[in-house]
């Protein structure tokens, strides 16, 4: 590829950060959270919502544990991580539309369509990830990576406003110009902004997809000679069974992949956690959203930070700083009961988020073969949120990120790079 395309495939890369970050963004964190806990959900207990809200996101990823490493590795074998990653935006981008049937009381199939939509973001995610390695240079996948996240922000937060704007501002506006919608209560007006909120994160998630669809190449296919013949199934299972069968000589990625679920189960639990736990608080919607939208915009210079941290004290040293800073939040997490704090609190989160992810998607990227990015990306992407929306939850995430920490400081990157490297070449010279 040549240097023109090669930069243009890496901001295509890069964009699909900025298309999908608003699931995340008003999906995820900020605007269902707060209409399934006050409209879907309707319950006098303060904690219902949070529990039905954990619940459902735990299925989301268990669907996703389940099916992502059979079809990682059916991906890898087929070539066609592209157009894996195209079901699961297309199942995503349904799922998040359908979000607009949602009316009060409707938690059931607020749930289901939360589910179907998540299960399209992470599956999408599992094969944009597994692009990585392709798409960027040995020397420039920590900023590649860490750029993706900023872009991810921008596009969560620039969204994020707008449809701020919709819910707070449109349902004082609309009544002026359009009379018919002057008799609506103006609660019901900002019910349906808000349900039209979920339609404007579907469109925008698909348009800004376009860019990775025409611009980033198919990774070239390999395969052993075994494997010709095989049907698609039975070389995802096969794959699978020789991977699990070599899993010594893929030791250090092993432990990198332990040690990254343990400390991301922490740093997903207060993403998508915070604004539902704020509310269970008593913190207005000001406060909790308000909040995400800051945080959104702080990230950006610090995920290029940790881009740039990772060239001058290398990326594990670098990640377990931002954990580091994650043990602080959790412990700070625990005697929050102001809404100032709750400011303070998510700024310190913007300062460590992009670059903790970034920096764990690139190395990951590092140590895995090429040719089995799909399949290795499958269980890198495959964490758990802990249940729960107690204080006592909330510190109990020091236990992830102390234990992630500690066994990411075991992890011997040089030699995990070392194995990739190696097996690379032997698939090439099989293949030839």
């Amino acid at each position: 590829m040549d240097e023109k395309k090669h930069k243009r495939a890496i901001r295509a890369w890069t964009m699909y950060d900025w298309a999908n970050s608003v699931f995340a963004t008003s999906i995820m964190a900020a605007i269902l959270p707060v209409y399934y806990a006050s409209v879907a959900v309707q319950s006098d207990q303060a904690n219902t919502a949070t529990v039905y809200w954990s619940i459902t996101t735990s299925i989301a990823l268990l669907i996703v544990a389940f099916i992502g490493p059979i079809l990682g590795a059916m991906a890898d074998f087929l070539g066609a991580k592209k157009r894996m990653m195209s079901i699961f935006v297309f199942l995503g981008v349904t799922g998040t539309a359908l979000l607009y049937l949602v009316g009060s009381g409707d938690w059931f199939i607020a749930s289901l369509f939360f589910i179907v939509g998540s299960v399209g973001f992470a599956g999408a995610n599992v094969f944009y990830d597994s692009l990585l390695p392709h798409v960027a240079r040995e020397d420039e996948i920590d900023m590649v990576s860490s750029r993706g996240y900023a872009m991810g922000y921008l596009g969560g937060g620039v969204l994020l406003a707008v449809n701020l704007g919709m819910i707070m501002a449109l349902p004082g506006i609309l009544p002026k110009f359009i009379p018919s919608l002057a008799s609506w209560p103006e609660g019901d007006l900002t019910t349906l902004m808000t349900r039209i909120c979920f339609i404007t994160v579907a469109i925008w998630w698909l348009l800004f997809t376009i860019p990775i669809w025409r611009h980033v190449p198919e990774p070239e296919r390999r395969i052993r000679e075994a494997e010709k013949g095989f049907s698609p199934l039975k070389a995802s299972f096969g794959r699978l069974g020789h991977t699990f069968g070599e899993i010594r000589k893929y030791k250090q990625l092993l432990l990198f992949i332990i040690a990254f679920w343990l400390y991301n189960n922490g740093i997903g639990t207060i993403i998508f956690m915070a604004t539902i736990y704020g509310t269970e608080l008593g913190f207005s919607s000001t406060t909790t959203i308000g909040t995400l939208l800051m945080v959104q915009f702080v990230a950006i210079p610090f995920a290029f930070l940790f881009g740039w941290l990772a060239k001058k004290m290398g990326t594990k040293p670098a990640i377990l700083l931002s954990l580091g800073v994650y043990t602080l939040i959790a412990i700070a997490g625990y005697f929050l009961y102001q809404e100032w704090q709750f400011w303070v609190l998510g700024f310190a989160v913007a300062t460590v988020q992009g670059g903790s992810q970034a920096l764990s998607r690139s190395l990951m990227g590092r140590m895995m073969p090429k040719s089995k990015s799909a399949e290795f990306y499958s269980f890198f992407g495959v964490v758990s949120a802990a249940v729960g929306g107690s204080r006592l939850a909330i510190v109990s995430l020091i236990v992830f990120f102390a234990a992630g920490g500690y066994l990411l400081t075991r992890v011997n990157e040089k030699e995990g790079i070392r194995v990739a490297d190696q097996e690379d070449k032997e698939l090439i010279k099989a293949s030839a």
